[in-house]
């Protein structure tokens, strides 16, 4: 299932989502700064089997830049594959450039009339199976090949946040960093390790994580924050210390680096102990088919 109220709460701030359309969109340049943006709840309407229907996006926000409206930039958030998310998007993208062709077109509002921008949607997609739905309407819609030229295509941006590498997850300064690097180890490990980078949103951090997978243990951590202590500058280390109960220190990778080197340089020693026991039942051999004493 997609995400709920709860889940979007962290994208809503400026800070994190300025940080994810920058690494994006930008390759980790802070183009776009918190100042820049402006909220926006996306509501659109559409008449189906004769009913009125309302969509929303999962977070949006304009993009302001030299005091002009510049971009419209759009965060989807999926835990699973759909396999019409092409269709979702196109919809709410089109509805988002409609709304700028009626402002255009209004007539003695003594408003200036608002020159056209783009419409940017990003689909963060936090599953740990890479996606193989279709990201285009040519991978949705089954076109006849004599009609296939007159129908546009139109391409989604879903970004496999599970399947981001290391170098991409350095380049978020924000609580995204945290989130990233979680589903990124839970796709390739059992045992997730926590940074100590302070959370700056603490309680949406955890609240997304509650449900995205489907542990009720965050919650119960966060009560227990909220009643001891101010959670500013606190770290995935402390909460997993909780809800695992077992201290996990600062030094947890250094240490866990430390026993991987120690069992290799064991592996390392015990095969030149066997190299140098061989040499030595060779050289024994020679020295006693030559009968030399030894």
């Amino acid at each position: 299932m997609g995400l709920d109220s709860n889940e979007k709460i962290l994208a809503d701030y400026n800070d994190v989502f300025a940080d994810i359309m920058n690494v994006f969109l930008y390759g980790g340049k802070r183009v776009i700064r918190e100042e820049q943006l402006e909220n926006s709840k996306d509501r659109s309407q559409y008449k189906a089997d004769g009913k009125l229907h309302e969509q929303e996006r999962d977070v949006s926000k304009f993009y302001n830049g030299k005091e002009i409206r510049i971009a419209f930039l759009g965060i989807e958030h999926q835990n699973y594959e759909d396999a019409y998310m092409p269709l979702r998007v196109i919809s709410y993208d089109g509805s988002s450039y409609r709304k700028q062709l009626l402002k255009s077109d209004e007539k003695g509002s003594g408003k200036k009339k608002i020159k056209p921008y783009p419409v940017i949607t990003l689909v963060l997609y936090f599953g740990t199976k890479h996606w193989s739905a279709g990201k285009s309407l040519y991978e949705v819609l089954e076109i006849p090949e004599d009609i296939k030229e007159y129908v546009s295509d139109y391409k989604i941006n879903v970004i496999e946040v599970a399947f981001l590498n290391q170098k991409q997850i350095d380049l978020f300064q924000s609580d995204f960093k945290i989130i990233a690097d979680f589903f990124v180890q839970k796709r390739k490990n059992e045992d997730y390790v926590p940074a100590d980078d302070p959370i700056e949103h603490v309680d949406e951090v955890l609240k997304m994580l509650e449900i995205m997978v489907g542990d009720n243990r965050y919650p119960q951590v966060l009560e227990a924050l909220n009643k001891e202590r101010d959670k500013k500058g606190i770290s995935m280390c402390e909460v997993y210390d909780k809800i695992e109960g077992r201290g996990i220190q600062k030094g947890i990778q250094m240490e866990k680096a430390n026993t991987e080197k120690e069992r290799k340089r064991a592996d390392e020693e015990h095969e030149r102990a066997e190299a140098a026991k061989k040499e030595n039942e060779y050289l024994r051999k020679i020295l006693m088919d030559n009968n030399i004493a030894f």
